[in-house]
């Protein structure tokens, strides 16, 4: 098997559409009165699911935590060190909300972590390099 994507069931998917597409810049085209959104970004299918839609697809009752949640994060990669603070503060600015600050690890990675409006973590790090650079 071969990692295809991934995805998120949300609860507001206008609201989430908005975050995803206006604070982080993902390429969403689909109307904010959508049941489910696909697209790829850098060439990862990614997908926003709405709860009610994939719970009559799939026939089942879901739990969802409220709240910042620790289950899972999406990883997000820039080139500098000072690319992770201006873009954790302009998430921050745009209505993300802050979970650490850029901070520069002992391994080396500079990282930081906010949340989207539903609680996801996002991680926006770099090693002060570009991508194609760094190891995997």
């Amino acid at each position: 098997m071969r990692l295809d994507g991934f995805g998120l069931l949300v609860n507001d998917m206008g609201v989430m559409i908005r975050f995803y597409r206006d604070v982080l810049g993902f390429e969403i085209k689909e109307a904010e009165d959508t049941s489910n959104v696909y697209l790829v970004k850098d060439g990862t299918l990614f997908l926003l699911y709405g709860r009610k839609d994939f719970e009559q697809i799939t026939r089942h009752r879901y739990a969802y935590v409220q709240g910042l949640n620790g289950h899972a994060e999406i990883a997000l990669y820039v080139d500098t060190f000072e690319e992770v603070d201006a873009a954790f503060a302009k998430a921050v600015e745009s209505g993300a909300t802050p979970v650490l600050e850029p901070t520069t690890e002992t391994w080396g990675q500079r990282t930081c972590y906010i949340a989207d409006p539903e609680g996801n973590l996002i991680e926006i790090g770099s090693w002060n390099k570009p991508y194609e650079e760094k190891d995997l």
